[in-house]
């Protein structure tokens, strides 16, 4: 039995505990883009290993790349954020969305540029200070896939 194929690659983080976490909030204003917002953020702040701990707002216009599809779909409406989740680092940001329009219609995928905001997006984004999320080729999937690294190991004091 090939057992590779069921390898996690988890990666333990020793030291690094939740109680480090820092948070941020972010409001975007009408016409920002989502996706360029979220790159300057973690640009200027020098972010290294964030995610998006939550959000609520709308677009105007929805990039996304369904699954298995190469290109991005532009959706034009007036889109409720339901959801948006995902990892954000120096290599990039790895993002999944889904919104619902008028009528209620959800549609999701991964965010490509040109999602833009339509009333407001406020965002509550988290950032493991010690971590860098890195993104490496992987020969499974094709893709540059997560890869966390430990770079300043925290450590707690004996009790």
């Amino acid at each position: 039995m090939n057992t590779d194929s069921h390898r996690s690659d988890a990666l333990p983080l020793p030291g690094v505990h939740m109680q480090h976490a820092h948070f941020s909030v972010l409001r975007l204003r009408p016409g920002d883009d989502l996706l360029a917002a979220l790159d300057s953020w973690v640009a200027e702040h020098q972010v290294q290993a964030g995610w998006v701990a939550g959000v609520v707002g709308s677009l105007s216009t929805a990039a996304l790349r369904f699954a298995g599809q190469p290109d991005a779909t532009l959706l034009q409406d007036a889109f409720e954020i339901i959801a948006l989740s995902g990892t954000l680092g120096r290599d990039g940001a790895h993002l999944h969305l889904s919104v619902a329009d008028a009528q209620g219609v959800m549609r999701g995928g991964h965010v490509m540029p040109g999602c833009i905001v339509r009333t407001t997006c406020e965002l509550v984004l988290g950032e493991l200070p010690g971590v860098a999320f890195c993104r490496v080729p992987c020969p499974l999937s094709g893709y540059d896939e997560l890869q966390p690294v430990l770079l300043n190991p925290l450590h707690e004091n004996p009790r």
